[in-house]
């Protein structure tokens, strides 16, 4: 063998390992992604036999949580966590068994499109509440990471320049839920079936008032569920322990 056919294979060996480290060190780079990957359950509030409220328009929640939801999941892919998402193919399934579709889950999330007592649609106060509103269950097992993220999730909405709604906290009969963060509009809601009877940390986002039909108006538009997708997806993907 001549001395330059010997180079040319020591560089030859030399490059092949080379390559090898490289592909090896790109596996062990996306092995680590993954594992840093979120799981998230996004579920989509109510069902089409079971809508929720009814917009000032007349379309039902169920739609308005369905584009919103729809959004958010695709945030969270593009973010790279792994969604599964709860009633987004119209198909019936009780609260108390939607957290239990993914029971290995790291976070669940329920969205939904706020209403507000009939009293005060009926005395044309319609247009007297708009905006957020965030709900946590202290029967949640995972109380304190299911706060943790509700207060990231609205720090991320504020961001986004959407206002919290603090009607829920109201001292009246059917609301008066005790306010967490008056800022972040976060509130504790124990009874809420998603919430308490899910194992793993657990959200519910109203995410504006349709039966408000400013606020409704609002919310249809494309660039607004883009935005509030964007902002839910981005405080939920924060704050998940890596």
């Amino acid at each position: 063998m001549s001395s330059l056919a010997g180079i040319k294979v020591v560089a030859g060996a030399r490059a092949g390992r080379w390559v090898r480290r490289v592909a090896f060190g790109a596996c062990l780079g996306l092995s680590a992604l993954s594992a840093q990957a979120a799981y998230i359950v996004v579920d989509t509030g109510h069902t089409p036999k079971q809508p929720g409220a009814t917009g000032a328009s007349g379309r039902v929640e169920y739609l308005y949580n369905l584009d919103l939801s729809a959004a958010v999941a695709t945030d969270l892919k593009t973010l790279g966590d792994r969604v599964t998402r709860v009633s987004a193919d119209g198909a019936e399934i009780a609260l108390g068994r939607r957290a239990l579709t993914a029971p290995d889950a790291d976070f669940f999330i329920s969205i939904h499109h706020d209403s507000m007592q009939q009293k005060y649609i009926d005395a044309g106060r319609q247009r007297d509440f708009a905006g957020f509103a965030i709900f946590v269950s202290q029967l949640n097992p995972k109380y304190e990471d299911s706060l943790r993220c509700a207060r990231a999730i609205g720090e991320a909405l504020v961001a986004a320049g959407e206002k919290p709604s603090l009607y829920h906290a109201e001292p009246i009969s059917g609301e008066n839920r005790p306010l967490l963060d008056r800022r972040l509009g976060v509130h504790r809601y124990d009874g809420l079936a998603v919430l308490k009877t899910a194992k793993m940390p657990a959200v519910l986002v109203e995410a504006g008032v349709i039966v408000n039909p400013d606020d409704e108006a609002r919310l249809a538009k494309p660039q607004t569920i883009a935005r509030l997708a964007q902002a839910i997806a981005s405080g939920t993907h924060a704050c998940q322990k890596r």
